[in-house]
């Protein structure tokens, strides 16, 4: 799972989310902070509404909390879906002397993307990815 810091990059450069069951995610709203969620359909599901998407809670009586607006809600995409947005540009994936390396070839040109974590790698290419830097 990549980092809340690094969450934020994406999604201010305009990567966006449709919550499935599985997704892992923290909530933006004061008094949640080192909370991370999953959507289940058990207990946290998407609801699509013509105002926007709202991800419910059900059944968790020990919160007071019944839902949040996708809005408030910080995707923290795994390793998986992150080599999936970076679609055909992803080349691989290998240990680098300072953690894991997130290959991409662009327009015939190959660049490397290091992180400590894999799941960071692979956000830090998909960002220069979006950003059009890679």
């Amino acid at each position: 799972m990549i980092s809340v810091p690094r969450a934020i990059e994406l999604r201010l450069a305009g990567v966006r989310w449709r919550p499935s069951s599985g997704d892992s995610f923290v909530i933006t709203r004061e008094g949640f902070e080192g909370d991370i969620f999953v959507v289940s359909d058990m207990t946290i599901e998407s609801h699509e509404f013509e105002t926007g998407t709202i991800l419910g809670f059900n059944g968790t009586t020990e919160w007071a909390l019944d839902s949040v607006a996708i809005e408030d809600a910080l995707w923290l995409p795994r390793e998986d879906q992150l080599r999936q947005l970076l679609g055909g540009a992803f080349d691989s994936l290998a240990r680098s002397s300072t953690g894991y390396a997130v290959g991409l070839v662009v327009n015939d040109e190959r660049s490397e993307w290091v992180a400590v974590e894999p799941a960071d790698a692979y956000a830090a290419a998909l960002l220069r990815l979006v950003l059009g830097a890679g």
